[in-house]
């Protein structure tokens, strides 16, 4: 019995061992709309938890109660971080929500090593961990080995990177893309530009292929047809265009679609992207059947003389939950 209680003793003590040296590191994805974390500890990473911007006034805020209710007796050496809008200098003002995030204040307030990335840089750096049922094809294409691989995702914003595989290292290319000026290609799409032009000034790809920006579509067929129709939410939108139940709303979907396979064409051929265009992001999983019957994939390869170099490029949409979280873990070595 003596032995017994012994062992026991040793091995409750070899476990308070274990969970004062494992490294411990915070990763977090966040959006606009939605913060992740997740906790890292010795490479393996747990469960992943969300929290709704709206409902804290800082991000320091958000953290802490992820602390407090997910690890409150864990010790976190660094957090690297993907958040939605430009970094300069380890600090971004979130472009879409107030929210700043910023490694020095981070430092102060937690005691953390802090790395800041742009949150599709996170999304690029996953690409090479992605198997094959984390990604559904949409068009045909084969992938390049060692070429380049673009990302772009509708979500709350719309995000733009691509991945440079290396040899020893693979580099990322982190943008603002999604703010370039969006281009149409008949007279239906630059009467609704014309429409945003008027509401926005300067009309970015972001202004239609987003949340808000699907509902910027949905406003400006309603303006252009001499409709009355209430504003719905992109939600909405989504569910009457896959039901079938409104016309406005199915096509408000069908440009939107259109307007994203001409984005990515473009992006397509910006980086050189042979080895794949991803689509990432909360909207474009949700209406997969949609997109791959839309205008999207004829307009990814409608690049006039480049045409045929479009077509062999593959162009699939990622279905993995938390695919930002696999390049965050990638990048949790610094």
């Amino acid at each position: 019995m003596e032995l017994r209680a012994k062992r026991v003793c040793e091995n409750l003590a070899a476990r308070r061992e274990d969970s004062i040296t494992a490294k411990h590191s915070l990763l977090g994805d966040i959006g606009a709309t939605n913060a992740r974390f997740a906790l890292l500890t010795d490479g393996a990473l747990g469960p992943v938890r969300s929290f709704e911007v709206a409902g804290f006034a800082r991000f320091a805020d958000a953290a802490a109660v992820f602390l407090k209710d997910h690890c409150p007796h864990v010790e976190i050496g660094k957090a690297v971080l993907a958040v939605a809008g430009p970094v300069e200098d380890q600090r971004c003002v979130l472009t879409n929500c107030p929210w700043v995030i910023d490694q020095r204040e981070l430092h102060e307030t937690f005691r953390w090593e802090v790395r800041i990335v742009n949150d599709f840089e996170a999304v690029a750096f996953s690409l090479p961990s992605l198997a094959a049922a984390d990604v559904v094809a949409i068009g045909a294409g084969k992938p390049k080995p060692g070429a380049p691989m673009a990302v772009l995702g509708p979500g709350t914003g719309l995000g733009v990177a691509c991945l440079v595989p290396g040899a020893e290292k693979s580099i990322v290319v982190a943008s603002e893309g999604g703010h370039a000026t969006l281009a149409g290609t008949c007279d239906r799409e630059n009467a609704i530009i014309e429409q945003l032009r008027r509401r926005f000034g300067h009309v970015s790809a972001e202004r239609a292929i987003s949340g808000d920006g699907l509902q910027n579509i949905h406003h400006a067929i309603v303006a252009l047809d001499g409709l009355d129709l209430a504003s719905r939410s992109a939600a909405k939108i989504t569910e009457s265009a896959l039901n079938g139940d409104c016309r406005v709303a199915h096509e408000a979907l069908a440009i939107f679609c259109a307007f994203l396979g001409s984005f990515a064409g473009n992006i397509a051929l910006t980086f050189g992207a042979r080895g794949g265009i991803f689509i990432a992001g909360g909207i474009s999983p949700q209406i997969l059947g949609f997109m791959a019957r839309s205008e999207f994939r004829n307009r990814f390869e409608a690049k006039g003389r480049l045409r045929s170099y479009l077509e062999t490029i593959p162009s699939s949409v990622i279905v993995h939950p938390a695919a930002a979280f696999l390049g965050l873990k990638s990048l949790a070595d610094f």
